[in-house]
């Protein structure tokens, strides 16, 4: 066993997401087998009697990994010499709310997390965004940590990715695992692009290209990139609540995969900062983009042949992400 714990922070952590999410770190699915954990659980202050609960269920789970749990409603406890900061609390659309008001209220929590992250946590810190507009929450804390390298800073997108591999799979009457290098572009929003030019399925045993596999090329330009790209709202619209299940899955995927690499040959998809990608996304945006990781370094995969289609698609959510970094700023000299 590594002797010294992971210092592992989860804000949101009375949440539905969170709910689903910790046990599946606690366990080692994230961090390795053998390596301990202390988990640190940030929430405000009226979700503290909920957050006792979670604390006892986590507990009363009697996993072996798990060396702590620290419930707080401070940042100066929460953020304290971390090595991963997992961030899902964020504020939520309410009903008739302007999107401009939902991103001043992100603006501040992500400014002041971003603070406390600099002036607590280890300088190699991982930090993973999931609270939406997660693109532009993620490029909020880094810019407000100037201090933690920008690389380590990324957006969750890896639910559209995994969406977008499930929906090739069954299309094919495969496992998911067949499927791979599918690519989410953009925004985790409804503009982001889920392409499959460089997708492979592997069907009988060999790796076909998804256009090959599928055989189906409107379904694959039409209905299945608008089908990831909604189906957040198909989950809300059914179970009256958004993903959490298929949100934490997710989380742990990205996670561990920044922990551990990337498997030979596949690409995984999240967001990263834009700056010198060689596909003409705009500088100083969190994009989501193919990558590989190694020694928990990722690198934007290289080269692909991006054609009409699928540029007009890139460029609309980075449009959208320009149009959000630029309102978000403005609040940010506030």
């Amino acid at each position: 066993m590594s002797a010294e714990p992971v210092r592992v922070l989860v804000t949101g952590a009375a949440g539905q997401i969170a709910y689903s999410l910790l046990f599946g770190i606690a366990k080692g699915d994230v961090f390795g087998k053998d390596q301990p954990i202390t988990l640190i659980l940030l929430d405000i202050t009226p979700m503290l009697p909920v957050l006792d609960g979670v604390v006892m269920e986590l507990q009363d789970c009697a996993l072996p990994l798990l060396r702590e749990v620290i419930p707080t409603d401070k940042e100066e406890v929460a953020f304290k010499d971390l090595d991963a900061a997992i961030l899902v609390g964020s504020m939520p659309r309410r009903e008739g709310m302007e999107r401009k008001d939902l991103l001043k209220a992100n603006v501040a929590i992500f400014k002041s997390q971003g603070a406390a992250l600099e002036k607590y946590a280890k300088k190699t810190v991982k930090v993973l965004v999931v609270g939406n507009p997660a693109n532009t929450n993620c490029l909020i804390a880094a810019k407000s940590a100037p201090s933690i390298p920008k690389e380590n800073f990324s957006c969750l997108t890896r639910l559209d990715h995994n969406r977008a591999r499930s929906q090739v799979a069954m299309r094919c009457g495969v496992p998911a695992t067949q499927v791979k290098n599918v690519i989410i572009w953009g925004n985790h929003s409804s503009t982001q692009y889920p392409d499959v030019h460089h997708c492979k399925v592997n069907m009988a045993g060999s790796d076909l290209a998804c256009f090959d596999a599928v055989k189906d090329d409107d379904w694959l330009k039409g209905a299945f990139i608008s089908t990831v790209q909604q189906r957040g709202a198909a989950v809300i619209a059914a179970r009256k609540l958004s993903s959490a299940m298929s949100a934490a899955k997710a989380i742990c995927d990205h996670m561990r995969d920044i922990w551990s690499g990337t498997p030979e040959g596949e690409f995984v998809s999240m967001g990263v900062y834009s700056s010198s990608n060689s596909y003409g996304v705009a500088e100083d945006l969190i994009y989501s983009f193919p990558v590989h990781i190694k020694d928990k370094q990722w690198k934007i995969v290289d080269g692909l042949a991006i054609n009409d289609f699928s540029r007009g698609k890139m460029d609309a959510t980075a449009a959208e992400l320009v149009e959000e970094r630029d309102t978000a700023v403005t609040f940010l000299s506030a």
